[in-house]
């Protein structure tokens, strides 16, 4: 449990500095042109990644997969845009507040209904305490 936890802390770093090297390119050559170059990288960081003995899983079977496991991509664009556009205006901060407020909201959602296969996790009041303080931060860091 310890290492996945840390290993999300990472990646909540890495979000932080994504963002804002994302927003510096997209001051520098536009908010739609930041969100190709983010992607275009990533796609070519994959396929050198899948050159090497880390590759696993199974291709041949991405055609059976439900069409809603279709859209990570699509809600990566709009990830990516949406960071790249709101960082200039609000700072890191207070958009990676923002979002991981958002974030939290839907985790909650997706825990309780158990959606995409996941196991269900019941919403409880302490979790709704915490997203209310999470908020609460949040618009503290409005001032």
């Amino acid at each position: 449990m310890w290492l996945a936890l840390a290993m999300a802390l990472v990646a909540g770093v890495a979000m932080a500095l994504q963002g804002s090297l994302n927003s510096a390119l997209g001051k520098i050559i536009g908010l739609l042109q930041a969100t190709l170059v983010v992607h275009l990288t990533a796609t070519l960081l994959v396929i050198i990644l899948l050159l090497t003995p880390l590759r696993d899983g199974n291709p041949g079977k991405l055609l059976s997969c439900p069409w809603y496991l279709w859209l990570g991509g699509i809600i990566g664009v709009l990830i990516t845009y949406g960071v790249v556009a709101s960082i200039p205006r609000v700072g890191v901060a207070l958009a990676t507040t923002a979002i991981i407020v958002g974030q939290v909201a839907t985790a909650l959602l997706i825990d309780h209904f158990g959606w995409f296969g996941l196991e269900k996790m019941p919403f409880t009041w302490w979790k709704a305490a915490g997203l209310v303080l999470l908020a609460a931060g949040a618009r503290l860091m409005l001032n």
